[in-house]
């Protein structure tokens, strides 16, 4: 998975991870990763109104094992792709939670 990790501007480490989200699933899931490291994730939502955002940042804090305020939404916020730093999580860990999730 091909993770650009960069340095926040607090000092700390983290990931940033490519998101490409597809509203309206019948459950929320992670479907795959691309090889370009572009995760695809289905999240089920019951009206338009619904903050896709909060969802996201919810199910992937349980993915990844991590509290939700370790995940901030750094681009993307109005559009199905979306790029999502993890904080205090080395590209390995995150790779391997999501391919642990995946299977």
């Amino acid at each position: 998975m091909a993770n650009r990790q960069f340095r926040l501007h607090n000092g700390k480490r983290g990931v940033a991870l490519a998101v490409r989200v597809t509203p309206r699933a019948s459950r929320n899931e992670v479907t795959e990763i691309q090889a370009d490291g572009t995760v695809k994730v289905r999240l089920a939502t019951t009206s338009p109104g619904d903050d896709i955002n909060a969802q996201l940042v919810g199910f992937l804090s349980e993915v990844l094992g991590c509290p939700a305020s370790k995940l901030d939404i750094v681009a993307g916020a109005a559009g199905r792709d979306k790029l999502v730093s993890v904080i205090d999580m080395e590209k390995e860990e995150v790779h391997q939670r999501l391919l642990a999730y995946i299977e």
